[in-house]
Protein backbone atom coordinates (compact mmCIF):
# COMPACT_ATOMS: atom_id res chain seq x y z
CA UNK A 1 0.00 0.00 0.00
CA UNK A 2 3.02 2.38 0.91
CA UNK A 3 6.39 1.40 -0.74
CA UNK A 4 9.51 4.42 -0.90
CA UNK A 5 11.61 4.28 -3.83
CA UNK A 6 14.13 2.43 -2.01
CA UNK A 7 12.30 -0.54 -0.94
CA UNK A 8 10.38 0.81 2.81
CA UNK A 9 7.55 -1.54 3.17
CA UNK A 10 4.89 -0.69 5.26
CA UNK A 11 5.01 -2.52 8.93
CA UNK A 12 1.47 -2.66 9.79
CA UNK A 13 -2.44 -1.09 9.24
CA UNK A 14 -3.80 -0.84 12.22
CA UNK A 15 -6.55 0.59 14.04
CA UNK A 16 -6.16 3.32 16.69
CA UNK A 17 -9.31 3.56 18.49
CA UNK A 18 -11.26 2.71 15.51
CA UNK A 19 -9.37 4.64 13.01
CA UNK A 20 -7.33 3.55 10.60
CA UNK A 21 -3.88 4.61 10.50
CA UNK A 22 -0.29 2.77 8.50
CA UNK A 23 2.90 2.05 10.25
CA UNK A 24 5.64 3.03 8.14
CA UNK A 25 9.26 0.90 8.67
CA UNK A 26 11.43 2.47 11.62
CA UNK A 27 14.09 4.99 10.94
CA UNK A 28 17.53 4.24 12.81
CA UNK A 29 20.06 6.12 13.77
CA UNK A 30 23.24 5.67 15.78
CA UNK A 31 23.61 4.46 19.23
CA UNK A 32 23.68 7.81 21.01
CA UNK A 33 26.39 11.23 20.62
CA UNK A 34 29.30 8.99 20.77
CA UNK A 35 28.80 6.68 17.91
CA UNK A 36 28.97 6.83 14.45
CA UNK A 37 25.97 3.89 13.41
CA UNK A 38 25.28 3.14 9.78
CA UNK A 39 21.70 2.56 8.41
CA UNK A 40 20.08 -0.57 9.80
CA UNK A 41 18.56 -3.60 7.29
CA UNK A 42 14.97 -2.07 8.17
CA UNK A 43 16.21 1.75 7.73
CA UNK A 44 14.56 3.35 3.96
CA UNK A 45 18.86 3.65 3.22
CA UNK A 46 17.99 8.06 2.49
CA UNK A 47 21.29 10.34 1.99
CA UNK A 48 23.00 10.25 5.42
CA UNK A 49 24.05 13.89 6.32
CA UNK A 50 27.19 14.50 9.24
CA UNK A 51 26.87 11.29 11.49
CA UNK A 52 27.51 11.55 15.35
CA UNK A 53 30.63 11.23 15.92
CA UNK A 54 32.30 13.24 12.98
CA UNK A 55 32.29 16.70 14.57
CA UNK A 56 29.23 17.79 13.41
CA UNK A 57 27.02 16.41 16.74
CA UNK A 58 24.20 15.83 14.15
CA UNK A 59 22.68 12.74 12.07
CA UNK A 60 20.20 13.26 8.90
CA UNK A 61 17.69 10.15 7.46
CA UNK A 62 15.72 10.98 4.37
CA UNK A 63 12.60 8.84 3.87
CA UNK A 64 10.75 8.55 0.40
CA UNK A 65 8.02 7.56 -0.43
CA UNK A 66 4.04 7.45 -2.38
CA UNK A 67 1.05 7.24 -1.03
CA UNK A 68 -2.04 6.30 -2.92
CA UNK A 69 -5.42 7.36 -3.21
CA UNK A 70 -7.58 5.97 -0.44
CA UNK A 71 -4.30 6.22 2.05
CA UNK A 72 -5.84 5.82 5.86
CA UNK A 73 -6.06 9.56 7.25
CA UNK A 74 -2.98 9.13 9.26
CA UNK A 75 0.42 7.19 8.45
CA UNK A 76 3.05 7.08 11.06
CA UNK A 77 6.58 7.05 10.47
CA UNK A 78 8.46 5.67 13.57
CA UNK A 79 11.84 7.31 14.40
CA UNK A 80 14.39 5.55 16.56
CA UNK A 81 15.65 8.34 18.76
CA UNK A 82 19.32 7.30 21.13
CA UNK A 83 20.36 9.00 24.40
CA UNK A 84 21.65 12.13 24.06
CA UNK A 85 19.58 13.87 21.54
CA UNK A 86 19.35 17.60 22.39
CA UNK A 87 16.85 18.93 19.14
CA UNK A 88 15.00 16.76 16.72
CA UNK A 89 14.27 18.47 12.97
CA UNK A 90 11.54 17.31 10.69
CA UNK A 91 11.30 19.08 7.38
CA UNK A 92 9.23 17.18 4.46
CA UNK A 93 8.07 18.47 0.68
CA UNK A 94 5.24 16.65 -1.25
CA UNK A 95 4.09 16.81 -5.24
CA UNK A 96 1.25 18.92 -5.80
CA UNK A 97 0.71 17.59 -9.89
CA UNK A 98 -2.21 19.11 -11.62
CA UNK A 99 -5.44 17.60 -11.46
CA UNK A 100 -8.62 17.83 -13.54
CA UNK A 101 -11.53 20.15 -12.59
CA UNK A 102 -13.13 19.45 -9.38
CA UNK A 103 -10.70 17.10 -8.50
CA UNK A 104 -8.83 17.12 -4.43
CA UNK A 105 -5.29 17.95 -4.90
CA UNK A 106 -2.41 16.73 -3.03
CA UNK A 107 -2.68 18.04 0.59
CA UNK A 108 -0.12 16.19 3.49
CA UNK A 109 -0.72 17.15 6.78
CA UNK A 110 2.50 17.35 9.83
CA UNK A 111 3.09 16.42 13.55
CA UNK A 112 4.75 14.60 16.00
CA UNK A 113 4.54 12.23 18.84
CA UNK A 114 7.20 11.32 21.75
CA UNK A 115 8.67 8.24 23.19
CA UNK A 116 5.38 7.57 24.50
CA UNK A 117 3.11 6.94 21.46
CA UNK A 118 0.25 7.50 19.41
CA UNK A 119 -2.61 6.22 21.06
CA UNK A 120 -5.64 8.32 20.82
CA UNK A 121 -6.00 11.07 23.75
CA UNK A 122 -2.39 12.23 23.03
CA UNK A 123 -0.19 11.44 25.77
CA UNK A 124 2.46 11.49 23.26
CA UNK A 125 1.62 14.59 21.78
CA UNK A 126 4.54 17.01 20.83
CA UNK A 127 2.62 19.03 18.21
CA UNK A 128 1.13 19.36 15.05
CA UNK A 129 1.39 22.09 12.36
CA UNK A 130 -1.14 20.78 9.57
CA UNK A 131 0.19 22.00 6.04
CA UNK A 132 0.89 25.43 7.43
CA UNK A 133 4.73 24.54 7.11
CA UNK A 134 7.24 22.71 5.93
CA UNK A 135 9.56 22.04 8.80
CA UNK A 136 9.48 22.41 12.79
CA UNK A 137 12.17 21.46 15.09
CA UNK A 138 11.81 20.24 19.37
CA UNK A 139 14.38 20.58 21.75
CA UNK A 140 13.93 20.93 25.99
CA UNK A 141 13.67 24.81 25.61
CA UNK A 142 12.06 26.25 22.32
CA UNK A 143 9.78 24.55 19.88
CA UNK A 144 8.75 25.97 16.71
CA UNK A 145 5.44 26.85 17.05
CA UNK A 146 2.44 24.80 17.01
CA UNK A 147 5.19 22.23 18.71
CA UNK A 148 5.73 22.04 22.56
CA UNK A 149 8.88 22.23 23.62
CA UNK A 150 10.76 19.33 26.22
CA UNK A 151 13.21 16.67 26.83
CA UNK A 152 13.87 15.05 23.38
CA UNK A 153 13.66 11.65 25.63
CA UNK A 154 15.39 7.85 24.20
CA UNK A 155 12.86 5.66 22.47
CA UNK A 156 10.62 5.85 19.30
CA UNK A 157 8.82 8.74 18.28
CA UNK A 158 6.64 8.44 15.66
CA UNK A 159 6.47 11.68 12.71
CA UNK A 160 1.96 11.85 11.91
CA UNK A 161 1.40 12.73 8.41
CA UNK A 162 -1.84 12.86 7.13
CA UNK A 163 -2.79 12.95 3.78
CA UNK A 164 -5.65 15.25 3.73
CA UNK A 165 -6.46 14.83 0.41
CA UNK A 166 -4.59 12.59 -2.44
CA UNK A 167 -4.67 13.41 -5.98
CA UNK A 168 -5.39 10.54 -8.65
CA UNK A 169 -1.41 10.40 -9.53
CA UNK A 170 -1.19 9.04 -6.23
CA UNK A 171 1.21 11.57 -2.89
CA UNK A 172 5.06 11.12 -3.58
CA UNK A 173 6.12 12.68 -0.33
CA UNK A 174 9.84 13.56 1.25
CA UNK A 175 10.18 13.56 5.03
CA UNK A 176 14.22 14.52 6.23
CA UNK A 177 15.16 14.41 10.20
CA UNK A 178 18.32 15.62 11.60
CA UNK A 179 18.86 14.56 15.25
CA UNK A 180 21.62 16.78 17.01
CA UNK A 181 22.90 15.36 19.88
CA UNK A 182 24.67 17.70 23.07
CA UNK A 183 23.64 18.80 26.16
CA UNK A 184 20.25 20.01 26.84
CA UNK A 185 18.88 23.42 28.47
CA UNK A 186 16.14 23.56 31.20
CA UNK A 187 12.60 23.68 30.01
CA UNK A 188 10.70 26.76 30.70
CA UNK A 189 8.08 26.47 33.36
CA UNK A 190 5.09 27.77 31.27
CA UNK A 191 3.22 30.87 32.62
CA UNK A 192 -0.39 31.11 31.47
CA UNK A 193 -3.24 33.68 31.32
CA UNK A 194 -5.37 34.84 34.53
CA UNK A 195 -8.94 33.69 34.46
CA UNK A 196 -10.41 36.80 35.42
CA UNK A 197 -10.11 40.45 34.27
CA UNK A 198 -10.95 43.62 35.62
CA UNK A 199 -14.62 43.78 34.26
CA UNK A 200 -17.55 45.75 35.03
CA UNK A 201 -19.61 43.54 37.20
CA UNK A 202 -22.93 41.91 35.51
CA UNK A 203 -22.81 43.71 32.22
CA UNK A 204 -22.55 42.98 28.66
CA UNK A 205 -19.01 42.03 27.47
CA UNK A 206 -17.89 41.59 23.90
CA UNK A 207 -15.66 38.32 22.63
CA UNK A 208 -14.63 36.52 19.65
CA UNK A 209 -13.94 32.92 20.47
CA UNK A 210 -12.59 31.59 17.21
CA UNK A 211 -9.03 33.45 16.60
CA UNK A 212 -5.54 31.57 15.03
CA UNK A 213 -2.37 32.75 15.64
CA UNK A 214 1.01 31.40 13.98
CA UNK A 215 0.84 28.39 15.93
CA UNK A 216 -1.30 26.56 13.68
CA UNK A 217 -1.86 28.33 10.07
CA UNK A 218 -2.83 31.38 11.47
CA UNK A 219 0.13 34.56 10.49
CA UNK A 220 -0.04 36.85 13.41
CA UNK A 221 1.49 36.61 16.70
CA UNK A 222 -0.54 36.45 20.06
CA UNK A 223 0.57 39.74 20.43
CA UNK A 224 -0.96 41.68 17.25
CA UNK A 225 -4.18 39.54 18.09
CA UNK A 226 -4.19 41.18 21.98
CA UNK A 227 -3.99 44.67 19.73
CA UNK A 228 -6.25 44.29 17.57
CA UNK A 229 -8.82 42.67 19.82
CA UNK A 230 -8.50 45.80 22.01
CA UNK A 231 -9.31 48.12 18.92
CA UNK A 232 -12.13 46.05 18.30
CA UNK A 233 -13.54 46.64 21.08
CA UNK A 234 -13.68 42.93 22.42
CA UNK A 235 -13.59 42.62 26.58
CA UNK A 236 -12.52 38.52 26.01
CA UNK A 237 -10.90 36.04 23.33
CA UNK A 238 -10.56 32.50 23.35
CA UNK A 239 -7.33 30.92 21.74
CA UNK A 240 -8.39 28.50 19.16
CA UNK A 241 -5.20 26.72 17.32
CA UNK A 242 -5.97 23.76 15.04
CA UNK A 243 -5.07 20.57 16.92
CA UNK A 244 -2.42 21.72 19.20
CA UNK A 245 -2.45 23.56 22.55
CA UNK A 246 1.00 25.15 21.98
CA UNK A 247 -0.05 28.87 22.33
CA UNK A 248 -1.46 28.42 25.65
CA UNK A 249 2.02 29.42 27.21
CA UNK A 250 2.35 32.22 25.06
CA UNK A 251 -1.11 34.62 26.17
CA UNK A 252 0.09 35.46 29.37
CA UNK A 253 1.34 39.29 28.01
CA UNK A 254 -1.44 39.91 25.99
CA UNK A 255 -3.76 39.49 28.47
CA UNK A 256 -4.98 42.17 31.04
CA UNK A 257 -7.29 44.13 32.94
CA UNK A 258 -9.13 45.09 29.93
CA UNK A 259 -8.96 42.00 28.42
CA UNK A 260 -9.74 38.32 29.14
CA UNK A 261 -7.90 35.82 27.24
CA UNK A 262 -8.97 32.38 27.36
CA UNK A 263 -7.82 29.05 26.08
CA UNK A 264 -8.43 26.41 24.00
CA UNK A 265 -8.60 24.14 20.67
CA UNK A 266 -9.75 24.32 17.13
CA UNK A 267 -10.57 20.25 16.69
CA UNK A 268 -9.95 19.49 13.80
CA UNK A 269 -10.99 16.08 12.80
CA UNK A 270 -12.22 14.95 8.62
CA UNK A 271 -16.11 15.18 9.38
CA UNK A 272 -16.09 18.96 10.75
CA UNK A 273 -14.20 21.05 13.40
CA UNK A 274 -15.42 21.90 16.68
CA UNK A 275 -14.01 24.98 19.53
CA UNK A 276 -12.81 23.37 23.06
CA UNK A 277 -13.92 26.65 24.74
CA UNK A 278 -11.76 27.81 27.92
CA UNK A 279 -10.40 24.37 28.48
CA UNK A 280 -7.81 24.81 31.07
CA UNK A 281 -4.45 25.45 30.27
CA UNK A 282 -2.28 22.80 28.52
CA UNK A 283 -5.19 20.98 27.72
CA UNK A 284 -4.64 18.86 24.46
CA UNK A 285 -7.97 17.32 23.01
CA UNK A 286 -7.26 14.74 19.98
CA UNK A 287 -8.72 15.15 17.02
CA UNK A 288 -7.96 11.72 14.90
CA UNK A 289 -11.48 9.80 14.41
CA UNK A 290 -14.09 10.43 12.19
CA UNK A 291 -17.77 10.42 13.16
CA UNK A 292 -18.38 6.78 12.25
CA UNK A 293 -15.87 6.08 15.06
CA UNK A 294 -18.29 6.43 17.92
CA UNK A 295 -15.55 8.31 19.85
CA UNK A 296 -16.53 12.10 19.45
CA UNK A 297 -18.97 11.62 22.68
CA UNK A 298 -15.68 10.45 24.53
CA UNK A 299 -13.43 14.32 23.61
CA UNK A 300 -16.32 16.20 23.60
CA UNK A 301 -16.49 15.03 27.72
CA UNK A 302 -13.14 15.36 28.07
CA UNK A 303 -13.41 19.02 26.74
CA UNK A 304 -15.85 19.32 29.83
CA UNK A 305 -14.43 17.56 31.97
CA UNK A 306 -11.32 20.60 31.20
CA UNK A 307 -14.18 23.41 31.85
CA UNK A 308 -14.35 23.59 28.55
CA UNK A 309 -17.52 24.30 26.41
CA UNK A 310 -18.00 22.10 22.92
CA UNK A 311 -18.66 24.41 20.31
CA UNK A 312 -19.07 23.10 16.67
CA UNK A 313 -17.42 25.74 14.33
CA UNK A 314 -18.87 26.81 10.58
CA UNK A 315 -20.86 23.83 10.29
CA UNK A 316 -22.04 23.90 6.91
CA UNK A 317 -18.63 25.57 5.53
CA UNK A 318 -17.79 24.03 1.90
CA UNK A 319 -13.89 23.22 2.35
CA UNK A 320 -13.12 20.06 2.67
CA UNK A 321 -13.44 18.04 6.18
CA UNK A 322 -15.16 21.04 7.36
CA UNK A 323 -19.10 20.04 7.11
CA UNK A 324 -20.02 18.34 10.58
CA UNK A 325 -21.02 15.28 10.61
CA UNK A 326 -21.23 14.46 14.57
CA UNK A 327 -25.13 16.04 15.43
CA UNK A 328 -25.41 18.49 18.19
CA UNK A 329 -26.21 15.89 21.08
CA UNK A 330 -23.04 17.07 22.69
CA UNK A 331 -23.19 20.36 21.49
CA UNK A 332 -23.00 23.22 24.28
CA UNK A 333 -23.56 25.97 22.00
CA UNK A 334 -22.97 26.40 18.15
CA UNK A 335 -20.74 28.71 15.67
CA UNK A 336 -23.77 29.59 13.34
CA UNK A 337 -22.10 32.82 12.20
CA UNK A 338 -18.18 32.40 11.17
CA UNK A 339 -16.26 35.32 9.55
CA UNK A 340 -17.45 37.78 6.64
CA UNK A 341 -21.17 36.86 6.07
CA UNK A 342 -21.53 34.25 3.78
CA UNK A 343 -24.32 31.77 2.59
CA UNK A 344 -23.10 28.88 4.31
CA UNK A 345 -23.57 30.70 7.44
CA UNK A 346 -27.53 31.96 6.74
CA UNK A 347 -27.47 27.76 5.73
CA UNK A 348 -26.22 27.08 9.48
CA UNK A 349 -28.81 30.13 11.05
CA UNK A 350 -31.59 27.86 9.05
CA UNK A 351 -30.44 24.48 10.83
CA UNK A 352 -29.94 26.24 14.48
CA UNK A 353 -33.70 27.46 14.01
CA UNK A 354 -34.73 24.24 13.20
CA UNK A 355 -33.04 23.03 16.02
CA UNK A 356 -34.98 25.76 17.92
CA UNK A 357 -38.29 24.45 16.66
CA UNK A 358 -37.65 20.46 17.47
CA UNK A 359 -36.70 21.48 20.77
CA UNK A 360 -39.74 23.56 21.72
CA UNK A 361 -42.23 21.50 19.95
CA UNK A 362 -40.83 18.33 21.91
CA UNK A 363 -41.28 19.90 25.27
CA UNK A 364 -37.54 20.28 26.26
CA UNK A 365 -36.10 23.15 28.07
CA UNK A 366 -33.22 22.32 27.06
CA UNK A 367 -32.17 23.91 23.63
CA UNK A 368 -28.69 25.13 21.74
CA UNK A 369 -27.43 28.68 21.71
CA UNK A 370 -25.47 30.19 18.75
CA UNK A 371 -22.63 32.60 18.61
CA UNK A 372 -20.30 33.87 16.51
CA UNK A 373 -16.89 34.40 15.83
CA UNK A 374 -14.33 35.87 13.43
CA UNK A 375 -12.16 32.65 12.48
CA UNK A 376 -9.26 35.28 11.51
CA UNK A 377 -5.74 34.12 10.51
CA UNK A 378 -4.09 37.18 9.04
CA UNK A 379 -4.00 40.26 7.44
CA UNK A 380 -6.65 41.14 6.56
CA UNK A 381 -8.94 39.22 8.20
CA UNK A 382 -10.74 41.48 11.15
CA UNK A 383 -10.70 40.49 14.79
CA UNK A 384 -14.05 40.74 16.25
CA UNK A 385 -16.23 40.61 13.19
CA UNK A 386 -18.44 39.45 13.82
CA UNK A 387 -18.10 38.84 17.57
CA UNK A 388 -20.58 37.74 20.21
CA UNK A 389 -21.66 40.14 23.19
CA UNK A 390 -22.54 38.16 26.62
CA UNK A 391 -24.51 39.21 29.52
CA UNK A 392 -22.06 37.61 32.13
CA UNK A 393 -21.64 38.53 35.95
CA UNK A 394 -18.26 39.60 35.85
CA UNK A 395 -15.20 39.31 33.11
CA UNK A 396 -14.51 35.63 33.96
CA UNK A 397 -13.87 32.27 32.13
CA UNK A 398 -16.53 30.95 34.18
CA UNK A 399 -18.71 33.95 34.01
CA UNK A 400 -18.74 34.27 30.58
CA UNK A 401 -18.79 29.98 30.02
CA UNK A 402 -22.03 30.61 31.85
CA UNK A 403 -23.70 33.37 29.64
CA UNK A 404 -22.08 31.83 26.63
CA UNK A 405 -24.38 28.15 27.63
CA UNK A 406 -27.43 30.03 29.30
CA UNK A 407 -28.03 31.55 25.81
CA UNK A 408 -27.46 35.44 27.45
CA UNK A 409 -26.12 36.49 24.15
CA UNK A 410 -26.00 38.26 20.74
CA UNK A 411 -23.88 38.60 17.79
CA UNK A 412 -22.95 41.37 16.11
CA UNK A 413 -20.75 42.56 13.08
CA UNK A 414 -18.85 44.75 15.23
CA UNK A 415 -18.56 47.13 18.07
CA UNK A 416 -20.83 49.55 16.51
CA UNK A 417 -23.87 47.37 16.67
CA UNK A 418 -25.82 47.56 19.72
CA UNK A 419 -28.50 45.40 20.97
CA UNK A 420 -31.62 45.36 23.30
CA UNK A 421 -33.95 42.50 23.16
CA UNK A 422 -36.58 42.02 25.40
CA UNK A 423 -40.33 40.57 26.17
CA UNK A 424 -43.05 41.74 28.58
CA UNK A 425 -46.20 41.12 30.14
CA UNK A 426 -49.37 42.08 31.22
CA UNK A 427 -48.43 42.16 34.92
CA UNK A 428 -45.70 43.23 34.86
CA UNK A 429 -43.24 39.99 33.69
CA UNK A 430 -40.05 40.34 31.84
CA UNK A 431 -38.03 38.48 30.24
CA UNK A 432 -34.35 39.28 27.90
CA UNK A 433 -32.16 37.57 25.87
CA UNK A 434 -31.64 34.06 26.54
CA UNK A 435 -34.66 33.88 29.25
CA UNK A 436 -38.66 32.42 29.39
CA UNK A 437 -41.40 35.04 30.19
CA UNK A 438 -43.92 33.41 32.43
CA UNK A 439 -47.33 33.93 31.11
CA UNK A 440 -50.28 32.43 30.15
CA UNK A 441 -50.88 31.38 26.42
CA UNK A 442 -53.25 33.50 25.63
CA UNK A 443 -51.86 36.46 28.00
CA UNK A 444 -50.31 39.84 25.47
CA UNK A 445 -46.53 40.03 25.10
CA UNK A 446 -44.85 43.08 23.90
CA UNK A 447 -41.19 42.18 22.22
CA UNK A 448 -38.89 45.21 21.75
CA UNK A 449 -35.81 45.49 19.57
CA UNK A 450 -33.45 48.82 20.30
CA UNK A 451 -31.08 49.13 18.37
CA UNK A 452 -27.88 51.98 17.47
CA UNK A 453 -25.20 51.33 14.72
CA UNK A 454 -27.27 49.42 12.14
CA UNK A 455 -28.21 52.48 9.80
CA UNK A 456 -30.49 50.83 6.94
CA UNK A 457 -31.19 47.99 7.94
CA UNK A 458 -33.98 46.32 8.79
CA UNK A 459 -34.95 44.34 11.75
CA UNK A 460 -36.86 40.99 11.49
CA UNK A 461 -38.97 38.91 14.10
CA UNK A 462 -38.38 35.25 14.20
CA UNK A 463 -40.13 32.61 15.78
CA UNK A 464 -41.17 29.04 15.70
CA UNK A 465 -43.87 30.04 12.97
CA UNK A 466 -41.03 31.77 10.86
CA UNK A 467 -40.37 35.03 10.01
CA UNK A 468 -43.33 36.95 11.44
CA UNK A 469 -42.43 40.68 11.31
CA UNK A 470 -40.22 42.68 9.65
CA UNK A 471 -39.41 46.88 10.22
CA UNK A 472 -39.31 49.77 8.12
CA UNK A 473 -35.72 50.16 7.20
CA UNK A 474 -33.81 52.06 10.15
CA UNK A 475 -32.64 55.61 9.56
CA UNK A 476 -29.28 56.64 9.03
CA UNK A 477 -28.66 57.37 12.51
CA UNK A 478 -28.79 53.99 12.65
CA UNK A 479 -30.92 54.03 15.94
CA UNK A 480 -34.39 52.74 16.37
CA UNK A 481 -37.07 50.94 18.91
CA UNK A 482 -39.26 48.69 17.11
CA UNK A 483 -42.18 47.00 18.74
CA UNK A 484 -44.22 43.87 18.59
CA UNK A 485 -47.33 42.27 19.92
CA UNK A 486 -48.19 38.45 20.19
CA UNK A 487 -48.78 35.81 22.29
CA UNK A 488 -47.13 32.61 23.31
CA UNK A 489 -49.93 30.77 21.89
CA UNK A 490 -48.43 32.42 18.59
CA UNK A 491 -44.63 32.32 18.95
CA UNK A 492 -42.95 29.94 21.56
CA UNK A 493 -40.16 32.04 21.12
CA UNK A 494 -39.08 35.32 20.01
CA UNK A 495 -35.59 36.28 18.30
CA UNK A 496 -34.25 39.30 16.36
CA UNK A 497 -32.46 39.87 13.14
CA UNK A 498 -31.15 43.02 11.55
CA UNK A 499 -30.07 42.57 8.02
CA UNK A 500 -28.61 44.82 5.76
CA UNK A 501 -30.02 45.97 2.22
CA UNK A 502 -30.34 43.15 0.37
CA UNK A 503 -28.18 42.70 -3.22
CA UNK A 504 -30.53 40.88 -4.84
CA UNK A 505 -34.47 41.78 -3.84
CA UNK A 506 -35.70 37.79 -3.60
CA UNK A 507 -33.06 37.50 -0.79
CA UNK A 508 -32.49 38.38 2.70
CA UNK A 509 -29.39 40.96 3.11
CA UNK A 510 -26.40 39.91 5.45
CA UNK A 511 -26.75 40.28 9.41
CA UNK A 512 -25.84 42.86 11.02
CA UNK A 513 -26.75 41.40 14.28
CA UNK A 514 -28.87 38.63 15.29
CA UNK A 515 -29.73 37.72 19.09
CA UNK A 516 -30.57 34.20 20.69
CA UNK A 517 -34.39 33.56 21.90
CA UNK A 518 -36.57 35.10 24.02
CA UNK A 519 -39.38 32.13 25.07
CA UNK A 520 -42.86 32.69 26.24
CA UNK A 521 -44.71 30.90 28.13
CA UNK A 522 -44.79 28.75 31.07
Amino acid sequence: MCEDETGIRRRALFVTGATAALTLGTVSFASGAGGAGSPSENEPGGRSGGEAGDGSGRETRTVRGTLPPGAPDFVYLPVEVPDGVREIHVAYTYDKPSVPAGTPGNALDIGIFDQRGTELGGRGFRGWSGGARTEFFISADDATPGYIPGPVREGTWHIALGPYTVAPQGLPYEVTITLTYGETAPTPQPVHPPERAKGRGRAWYRGDCHLHSWHSDGRRTPAEIGALARAAGLDFINTSEHNTHSSHAHWADVAGDDLLVMLGEEVTTRNGHVLALGTAPGTFIDWRYRARDNRFGKYAQKIRSAGGLVVPAHPHATCIGCGWKFGFGEADAVEVWNGPYTPDDEVSLAEWDNLLVAAVRSGRRDWLPAMGNSDAHRAPDPVGAPQTVVLADDLTREAIQEGLKAGRSYVAESRSVSVSFTASGPRGEHAGIGERLPVDREAPVTVRLEVTGAPRCTARFVTDQGLLFTSEVIPVSGAATVEWRTTASYAAYVRAELRHEAAISSLPGALAAFTNPVFLGG
